[in-house]
């Protein structure tokens, strides 16, 4: 699967748009991680444990927009980006999304 951020992809022709195609996982920190964050958050630096599960969080919700853009039939998926959100003090939501297409080599 090719997966790019602009809207051509290189030596290939998109021969049709299948439409739009994303990925999805919410993620909550859990209690052992809150703690070690805060007190990391007290002196500085940077916090890897939220680093760890924002990386996790980007590849499931990649993984998942593959997976979703393969059941439509795509080679490609063109426009791509991530966004994320919080949805409550504890929760954090990543959308991988896209536009899914076919291509053809030229």
């Amino acid at each position: 699967m090719i997966i790019m951020t602009g809207e051509r992809v290189p030596g290939h022709e998109v021969t049709e748009i299948l439409g739009p195609v994303f990925g999805l996982t919410v993620r909550a920190r859990g209690l052992g991680k809150d703690i070690g964050a805060t007190f990391k958050g007290l002196f500085g630096g940077e916090i890897k444990q939220y680093v760890e599960m924002l990386e996790e969080a980007r590849k499931e919700a990649l993984n998942r927009l593959t997976e979703n853009a393969q059941h439509m039939g795509a080679d490609g998926i063109i426009m791509f980006r991530f966004d994320s959100g919080s949805i409550s003090n504890n929760m954090s939501e990543i959308l991988a999304y896209g536009t899914a297409v076919k291509l053809e080599k030229k």
